[in-house]
């Protein structure tokens, strides 16, 4: 028996679909019962989704399998997917991430090129970031920096730019863009703060700082910093009220309501 709970879990997951469906036998055999460790069936099923005809899956999977023996990226990958299974009311267990969830599995794959960004290996950093973005309709800059317990939930449109940082334990929905104003240089990505949900379509543009704590509703266009704590929302957006959680993105209420107002004056609105 494996010492890794997550992993444990996962593959009893596998083999009981596998008996219950067999026509996903096959599939469930070979991409995470064959494997001894949660490393090594993710390489394996990155690899695979990300390979092309000129870039072959064996040489994805050495190379993923290279990134994963950091202790970090471990650490982190176990904790996003305890993210995931903690507030998407939709995931049922560890398997459905590791196997089905391309928010999840576009995380794990900047993972791998951020630590080779942090090799001086960029070409191939960009490479594999080109590739994420064709597969996941995912498109992370290599050198963005992206803390742990991160549900990137549906995904699809995500844009993080080059200098975004994203601390731990925040949540992001799909068509989210973290990017720069225009044609600026350097430091020109916003900064989140731990605990942050950022509702889908939202769009927070230039070096700003997005306070611990703050919630940003769908479909904003945050052009300012927000304070922490704070709800905003609009076009551009405003502050509206405080979220109802010191840590919203573990709440995953994406509700604006009255009773975030309270405790606001009026020049605060």
């Amino acid at each position: 028996m494996s010492d890794d709970p997550i992993w444990t879990e996962a593959q009893a997951d596998a083999e009981r679909e596998a008996a219950n469906e067999p026509i996903l036998a096959s599939f469930l055999h070979v991409t995470i019962c064959n494997h001894n460790s949660l490393e090594a069936a993710l390489s394996f099923h990155l690899a695979n989704k990300l390979a092309s005809p000129t870039l072959q899956a064996i040489s994805l999977m050495e190379l993923i399998s290279e990134a994963f023996a950091n202790a970090s990226v471990r650490a982190a990958v176990r904790t996003d997917l305890q993210a995931v299974r903690e507030r998407d009311p939709a995931c049922r267990g560890y398997l459905m991430p590791l196997l089905y969830f391309k928010g999840f599995q576009a995380l794990q794959s900047h993972r791998v090129a951020h630590w080779l960004w942090g090799q001086d290996r960029q070409p191939l950093a960009f490479m594999l970031q080109s590739r994420m973005a064709d597969v996941f309709a995912v498109d992370i800059h290599p050198a963005a920096q992206i803390g742990s317990g991160i549900l990137v939930d549906h995904a699809t449109g995500l844009v993080i730019g080059e200098t975004a940082v994203i601390e731990d334990n925040v949540s992001l929905l799909h068509e989210v863009t973290l990017g720069g104003t225009g044609k600026e240089t350097g430091d020109r990505h916003p900064k989140i703060g731990k605990g942050v949900l950022i509702g889908a379509g939202a769009k927070i543009l230039g070096n700003i700082r997005i306070g611990e704590g703050a919630k940003i509703g769908a479909g904003s266009v945050v052009l300012d910093p927000v304070e922490p704590h704070c709800t905003v929302a609009g076009v551009p957006a405003k502050i509206v009220g405080r979220p109802t959680s010191d840590n919203p993105a573990l709440e995953m209420n994406h509700r604006l309501n009255c009773d975030e107002a309270e405790g606001l004056d009026s020049a605060q609105l």
